[in-house]
């Protein structure tokens, strides 16, 4: 099962592409076979947002990502991967989406009735 490290907050350093320069975040981090994947609050926020169903599954995060059931790469993006996990009281997959690199982040997540086939 994954572990999820406790929050922190993280000044955005030159170098780090995905977040904003000098930007403070609050973040959230699991351990993956990805290095470090992280969910900043910025991003926490959208998900929650734009898929309010998976305010329940924010728990899996870190099993999922720890150890996903499948992983599917995207054909457009090589650093982008989906990780799913089935959710069997929510009869969903988790799925979640990372941008891979030199600090993995999330870039959104929600529950799928199925698995995307093949890429994304």
């Amino acid at each position: 099962m994954g572990t999820l490290l406790r929050p922190y907050f993280a000044k955005a350093t030159q170098g780090a592409a995905e977040l904003p320069r000098d930007t403070m975040c609050l973040m959230m981090s699991f351990e993956s076979s990805y290095g470090i994947v992280l969910l900043t609050d910025e991003r926490k926020e959208h998900i929650l947002q734009f898929h309010p169903d998976i305010r329940g599954s924010l728990r899996y995060f870190g099993a999922t990502l720890a150890n996903p059931e499948h992983e599917i790469y995207s054909v457009h993006d090589p650093l982008v991967v989906i990780c799913y996990r089935f959710l069997p009281k929510r009869k969903r997959f988790l799925a979640i989406v990372v941008k891979l690199g030199k600090r993995p982040f999330v870039l959104t997540a929600y529950l799928a009735k199925s698995i995307k086939r093949d890429t994304l």
